[in-house]
């Protein structure tokens, strides 16, 4: 498979799987045991990662600015907009502070094949567990304006172990909103609104890296990634808050089940 097929084919995965909760490491992994492709290095991760930075920015563009404005005007303190800007902060600060050394420590030592099965298996139990606790529960679901700080940093907390190859970072954060008691969908958005800042700091990282080894990033093969990536993490998006209230999340565990299992049998 050359460079540009290979291009395109990781680009529309990492563009479906950056925000659903399926987890977009297991699926990246899948195409070197299937096909034995190699690994197109740093510059695609960060022209993919930053194609699904700018699809979640684009299709949230006008929820963004309500919530920079709400910010910026210190007038208005009940503003239900400035509240979730505010929770957003707060739901990242555990990343930030702990992130990059769980990351480096997560990176050295559990990347491997099995970790990420398993790892992949365990985490949509607990999604589906989440899930049905959500159905279960008696008390009046949430919405993504009636979120505390409280619960806001305990979902940024909880997003740390989506630093575990397989975990899923969308997953992790549906999962930890609906055990707190949001709404399937205000959950789902809250995880995508989240994974701006997120997305952002691993660039950051990437960038840095890719600096201090003096890599080139304008090829045709990472300017292709970083436009399919983006189209289809838009679509991803606008599909996923529509299909999810429908379907819920049974699809997905079933899915990752049958993936887990066979990454190990691979």
């Amino acid at each position: 498979m050359n460079d540009i097929v290979l291009a395109f084919f990781l680009a529309v995965i990492q563009g479906i799987t950056e925000f659903l909760p399926i987890s977009s490491s297991a699926h990246l992994l899948l195409p070197s045991l299937l096909l034995g492709t190699k690994d197109l290095g740093l510059e695609f991760d960060i022209a993919v990662h930053a194609g699904t930075l700018c699809a979640v920015i684009y299709f949230f563009w006008g929820d963004l600015k309500q919530y920079a404005v709400s910010v910026l005007n210190v007038s208005e303190k009940d503003n239900p907009n400035k509240k979730v800007a505010i929770n957003l902060i707060i739901a990242t600060i555990p990343i930030v502070l702990i992130g990059g050394f769980f990351n480096d420590l997560i990176s050295q030592r559990l990347i491997t094949k099995e970790i990420i099965a398993c790892s992949n298996i365990i985490f949509a139990s607990l999604l589906l567990g989440s899930f049905y606790f959500s159905k279960s529960t008696t008390k009046k679901h949430q919405n993504i304006f009636q979120l505390t700080m409280l619960m806001s940093f305990l979902i940024g907390g909880i997003q740390i172990f989506a630093l575990i190859p397989g975990a899923s970072r969308s997953g992790v954060v549906i999962m930890a909103g609906l055990f707190l008691g949001l709404n399937l969908r205000d959950a789902s958005k809250f995880s995508f609104l989240l994974a701006i800042p997120t997305i952002l700091g691993a660039l950051v990282f990437l960038i840095g890296d890719s600096i201090a080894s003096n890599l080139s990033l304008f090829r045709f093969e990472l300017v292709l990634g970083f436009v399919i990536s983006g189209l289809v993490a838009f679509f991803t998006i606008k599909y996923f808050l529509k299909f999810v209230e429908i379907v819920g999340l049974i699809p997905f565990f079933i899915y990752r089940m049958l993936l887990g299992v066979l990454l190990i049998l691979l």
